[in-house]
């Protein structure tokens, strides 16, 4: 029973800290899965998806998606649309979570939150990372100038969804047009956002 207390006193102190959590993390961190399981039992913690667990009075974030999503793909990183809506570029909010993870990475299907896993080169994953904490979770999404350069660069998202966000990062001073052009250079979307940020930004 003592070793049972200190267990779900060890769980208590690490979900304080951070409110979502892997159940690998807790089973890795000593807790047995019958502790999980109890706690889950009486309402301490919430099963929000396979593996993954909430504090039962831990504040919800709007985008806790996202930290959900970091935790179900430790490798990835928000991208996309998904990295749009998170910078509020755009008001278009996906039905999945646009993660992109290395090409050799593998891809996990998780029943939730819906994911959708976007495959690139590694140079491309090595540029414009940010790491943003939500929920208690350190979640990495592209930066402003890299979900554009990348959303101008796929075929994955529609044009007009492009050319909104690059309005709005422009008109909410988000970024400089000397900063997008950089990085759509570097990220192989210059050829196709170059006319827009002209068009955008002539009477400037």
């Amino acid at each position: 029973m003592t070793d049972s207390n200190s267990e779900r006193d060890k769980l208590r102190r690490i979900v304080a800290a951070t409110p979502i959590v892997r159940h690998y993390e807790l089973r890795h961190a000593g807790i047995a899965a019958s502790t999980i399981a109890r706690a889950t039992r009486d309402g301490e913690l919430i099963r929000i998806s396979r593996g993954l667990y909430q504090r039962a009075d831990g504040e919800v974030d709007a985008e806790q998606s996202l930290a959900e999503a970091a935790k179900l793909v430790p490798r990835g990183v928000i991208a996309m649309t998904s990295a749009l809506a998170f910078h509020g570029l755009t008001d278009q909010m996906p039905r999945a979570v646009w993660v992109a993870i290395r090409a050799a990475d593998w891809a996990p299907v998780p029943t939730y939150p819906p994911i959708r896993i976007i495959k690139f080169d590694d140079r491309y994953m090595q540029q414009g990372i940010e790491q943003h904490v939500i929920s208690g979770v350190n979640v990495p999404i592209f930066s402003v100038t890299k979900a554009l350069a990348d959303v101008f660069r796929n075929k994955l998202v529609d044009r007009s969804v492009a050319i909104e966000a690059l309005r709005a990062a422009l008109e909410q001073r988000k970024t400089t047009p000397a900063a997008i052009a950089q990085a759509a250079t570097e990220g192989g979307a210059w050829k196709k956002m170059r006319p827009y940020l002209e068009a955008l930004t002539a009477d400037g």
